[in-house]
């Protein structure tokens, strides 16, 4: 077995000081990049996710959701996904890898009633993601779902968005372990008239023991997988990976 390095023996420390158990399993995002910046090597599975659009632009939301559901289609299983109004368009979501026969689409009416369901969605421990839509998530709220998550090992994402612009609020200190911003970028221009596969700018701007960072991708395919573009495929991996921020 390959001896621990002093970052991971170090990680592994915190997380027993901390109460959580070692070696959780993940999934990762199949690029090394990206996986890089997360510990264990992939979003942590009994664990919350927090994902917003970039801007406060519907188009920005939209890419949001289905960075969302691609993330929710690669974790396998039943998808829970609990929303506030009922306003989510089920075959863009199948081309981001979620078909409508792997959700159970739970319209619970406001954001309270949203988080308690995500919260008995993961705790049921029978589902492979629980995603909650939201305008905002508490301290409390996220502390509650990641104890849920973390009891059962579901992966829970959170989904911030706002019906108007008096609505939007940037993050609060919450308890996810990993915040996650995407914005639209024109998308990659082809040799013949019209358009390419969309791109996104995702920006990791909080990881628990881990460093922000900024990815330029290609959005989801039907199988919920990222990509790099081919521009920057051949680039050294920080490169390709886009720009490190500050430590989260």
């Amino acid at each position: 077995m390959r001896p621990l390095s002093a970052i991971e023996s170090l990680r592994a420390r915190i997380e027993t000081l901390e109460g959580r158990r070692p070696g959780r399993a993940v999934l990762p995002f199949g690029i090394a990049a990206i996986d890089a910046h997360l510990r264990g090597g992939g979003l942590a599975r009994g664990a919350v996710h927090e994902i917003a659009g970039g801007g406060h632009a519907a188009i920005d939301a939209a890419a949001a959701a289905l960075f969302a559901a691609g993330i929710a289609a690669r974790a396998g299983g039943m998808v829970l996904w609990c929303l506030a109004r009922p306003d989510l368009f089920a075959p863009a979501l199948a081309e981001a890898g979620l078909g409508p026969d792997r959700v159970i689409y739970l319209e619970a009416g406001d954001d309270k009633t949203a988080l308690a369901c995500a919260e008995e969605g993961l705790r049921h421990g029978g589902l492979g993601a629980v995603v909650a839509e939201v305008a905002r998530l508490s301290m409390t709220a996220s502390r509650r779902l990641q104890i849920a998550a973390e009891g059962t090992g579901t992966l829970g994402l959170v989904l911030r968005r706002w019906r108007r612009q008096s609505e939007a609020v940037a993050f609060e200190p919450s308890a996810a372990e990993t915040r996650w911003r995407v914005s639209v970028l024109a998308s990659t221009p082809l040799p013949v008239p019209g358009v390419g596969r969309p791109r996104w700018l995702v920006a990791l701007i909080r990881a628990r023991a881990g460093e922000t960072a900024e990815f330029e991708l290609e959005a989801c395919d039907d199988a919920g997988r990222l990509a790099v573009p081919a521009a920057l495929a051949d680039r050294p991996l920080a490169a390709a990976g886009g720009r490190r921020g500050a430590a989260g």
